[in-house]
C-alpha cells in the first residue's frame, strides 16, 4: 500500500496547525511525492484508457484494460456532469476520492471506506479543501482538475506518475515514472470563502464560571479563563451571538473562524487568524475532535459559540498528544458550509 500523507508541506493556509490540531488525519494511503525524479516519456498516449462504472454519489468501479499503458500527458474526463455551481479557483470543495494505480489496482487512497472507530450511522469523511493550495491526500495537479467542473459531477484523471507529479515523483517509494495512476472524484459541494469573515451582532454575556470572549476584529479573540474556577468535566458551550443561517448538519464542511486556548493557564495555542483567516473542516463525522461535532452540529451559520471541552472530548484519547491532558476553549464564529 502506498504511502502519500506527509509528501506535501502543511500550508499556512491549509494544512496548518489547526488541520493538525483539530482534524483527525484522513486514513487514506497516497503516494509519496517528497523528491524529484526525470525519465523519457516513452510513448505519446494521451487518450484515457480507464473505465468508471457506477453512479455519482456511490463507490466508483474502476476498470483497466490488461496491458493498458496510461497517457503519458494528464487526461481528464468529466465522467457524470453535475447540475450544481461551477467551481472555481480557491473555492472551497467538498469531495469523495478513490484512486489506484492502473497496474496491480494498488489502493491510492479512497474516502468510501469509513475509519475505523468511527460512529456507523455519522456520515462518510470526505475531503474539504481550499483549491490552490497544498493538500497531503491529492496531488496538486488532480485538485486542480476540479476548477471549471459542477457541484454534483464525477471526474476521473489519470496518467503516468510523471504526467501526474512531475518533479515531485518519489523513485523511492516504489513507483515509477511510467506507471500509470488513476483518481475518481465526485464533487458533493463547493463554496467561495472570505478570508476575513466574522460573526456580527451583539455579543451576550458569557454565563457564571465560564471563560470570557473579547472579539476584536480581523484578529485572534481575546479568551480569558476565570481565575479560581475549576476545569468543568463536561462540555460547556454557549451561544455568545445568534445567527440567522440555516442549521448546521452533520457531513457539512464548517467554514469557522476560530480561537483556542488551554483552561490551564489561557495561553492561546491556535487561531485561524495567525493562519490566513478562515478556514474549513468537515462535522460530525470524526474528523475534527468531539467536543466540535457535538456542540456545533445543529448550530446556525452566522453564531459565534463558546466551548470549554474537556480532555475526554479534545485529545485525551490521542496518545502522547501536546494538548492531550489539557480542556481546551474555543471562541468559534461559524460563518458558513459547504
Amino acid at each position: 500500500m502506498l504511502n502519500f500523507l506527509g509528501g506535501l508541506p502543511p500550508h499556512p493556509r491549509s494544512y496548518t496547525k489547526t488541520t493538525r490540531r483539530l482534524a483527525a488525519a484522513l486514513a487514506v494511503p497516497v503516494l509519496l511525492i517528497t523528491a524529484a525524479c526525470g525519465s523519457d516519456d516513452g510513448g505519446s498516449s494521451d487518450a484515457a484508457v480507464v473505465t468508471v462504472e457506477g453512479k455519482a454519489g456511490a463507490k466508483p468501479e474502476i476498470s483497466v484494460p490488461k496491458d493498458a499503458k496510461a497517457p503519458d500527458k494528464l487526461v481528464v474526463k468529466t465522467v457524470t456532469a453535475g447540475k450544481g455551481a461551477e467551481v472555481k479557483k480557491g473555492d472551497l470543495v467538498r469531495f469523495d476520492f478513490a484512486g489506484e494505480t492502473m497496474k496491480g489496482g494498488q489502493n491510492l487512497g479512497s474516502t468510501w471506506e469509513k475509519r475505523p472507530g468511527t460512529d456507523p450511522k455519522a456520515p462518510r469523511t470526505q475531503v474539504v479543501h481550499e483549491l490552490g493550495q497544498p493538500n497531503q491526500a491529492l496531488p496538486a495537479k488532480v485538485l486542480d482538475s476540479l476548477v471549471g467542473q459542477k457541484v454534483g459531477s464525477r471526474v476521473e484523471v489519470e496518467g503516468t506518475a510523471k504526467a501526474v507529479l512531475g518533479e515531485q515523483l518519489n523513485p523511492q517509494a516504489g513507483v515509477k515514472p511510467d506507471d500509470g495512476l488513476v483518481w475518481v472524484i465526485d464533487i458533493a459541494g463547493a463554496a467561495a470563502v472570505d478570508k476575513k469573515a466574522e460573526a456580527k451582532g451583539e455579543q451576550a454575556a458569557t454565563k457564571a464560571g465560564l471563560p470570557t470572549v473579547e472579539a476584536k476584529s480581523q484578529k485572534a479573540a481575546v479568551i480569558t479563563v476565570p481565575k479560581g474556577e475549576k476545569a468543568p468535566k463536561d462540555l460547556q458551550q454557549q451561544v455568545l451571538i445568534k445567527g440567522k443561517g440555516p442549521k448546521v448538519k452533520a457531513g457539512d464542511g464548517l467554514i469557522a473562524q476560530y480561537t483556542g486556548v488551554k483552561w490551564e493557564d489561557g495561553k492561546k495555542f491556535d487561531s485561524s487568524w495567525d493562519h490566513g483567516g478562515a478556514t474549513a473542516f468537515q462535522i460530525g463525522t470524526g474528523s475534527v475532535v468531539k467536543g466540535w461535532d457535538q456542540a456545533l452540529v445543529g448550530k446556525n451559520i452566522g453564531d459565534r459559540v463558546l466551548l470549554v471541552i474537556p480532555p475526554a472530548l479534545g485529545y485525551g484519547g490521542t496518545p502522547q498528544h501536546e494538548l492531550g491532558k489539557n480542556t481546551l476553549v474555543f471562541s468559534v464564529d461559524i460563518l458558513g458550509t459547504v
